[in-house]
């Protein structure tokens, strides 16, 4: 199997904070990582190679510094990587960026699955994965959790649903973004790493002109939605004392609770 993996190197959002003036994120010494849902896409990737064999490419959008996601990616088993890498890029919203990675695929060729992490944890859109399959025309399954069966044309899986889950079989090529519960990411081999990291690393870097794309469609200028403020939000803490009986406090406190429907 051919497989993309599309991934994200992101903030730790376990350090990150917000400018008060500005209300940007402060990236500035914060450690990037690859976005976790998109590490159980990789390792679903990779452990589909080791079963059915073929070449795994991973994607990635970004500003240089994006290219230690993919290097990163190949340490673990992926045997190529593409860095989209652009001024052009800056500032793109999901649409955009949809159709960055979609042009890109569609320049790639030669695949019969795509795979993604559910979310990123710097945006929390869930929008990516069924835009860029919405954008190549390809069948989509969010929420995996389980890879049943692959043959010639088709794939059997398992979507995480609120009180279960559904098998559906799709064809191929498809588009699939998984989640955390799918299995446990693996560590990057050191071997790997260093290769990742020389000079006859095989990674691409490949701009806007490269994939064919005019700046009006990608990046801000191309972008449908535009982030107007953002901020942390303020929160105040209220007490309130209730006195009686024990019997005439729970009934304060259940209508307390009912008049904010808490209950």
């Amino acid at each position: 199997m051919n497989i993309i993996v599309l991934v994200k190197q992101v903030p730790d959002t376990t350090e990150v904070k917000l400018d008060p003036k500005t209300g940007n994120l402060i990236r500035e010494g914060i450690e990037s990582i690859i976005n976790p849902d998109d590490a159980h896409a990789l390792e679903a990737a990779i452990d589909l190679k080791e079963r059915h064999g073929g070449k795994i490419t991973v994607l990635s959008m970004g500003p240089p510094q994006a290219i230690d996601a993919i290097s990163e990616a190949m340490g673990m088993g992926a045997d190529e990587g593409i860095l989209l890498s652009d001024r052009a890029f800056a500032g793109a919203d999901t649409w955009a960026t949809s159709t960055t990675l979609g042009k890109a695929i569609e320049k790639k060729g030669k695949y019969d699955l795509v795979l993604c992490g559910r979310q990123a944890i710097d945006g929390d859109t869930a929008q990516i994965g069924p835009q860029v399959a919405e954008y190549l025309g390809l069948p989509q399954v969010s929420y995996v959790y389980d890879i049943e069966k692959v043959a010639k044309k088709v794939m059997v899986v398992k979507r995480r649903l609120e009180d279960g889950f559904e098998r559906i079989q799709c064809t191929l090529p498809a588009v699939l973004t998984v989640i955390g519960d799918m299995n446990r990411p693996r560590y990057s081999h050191v071997a790997r790493l260093i290769d990742a990291c020389g000079e006859k690393a095989k990674i691409k870097i490949w701009n806007a002109a490269d994939i064919g794309v005019q700046t009006r469609d990608v990046g801000l200028e191309g972008s449908l939605t535009h982030v107007i403020k953002t901020f942390a939000p303020k929160f105040k803490r209220q007490g309130e004392m209730l006195q009686g009986d024990t019997k005439t406090i729970v009934e304060q406190l259940v209508g307390k609770l009912k008049e904010n429907m808490l209950i």
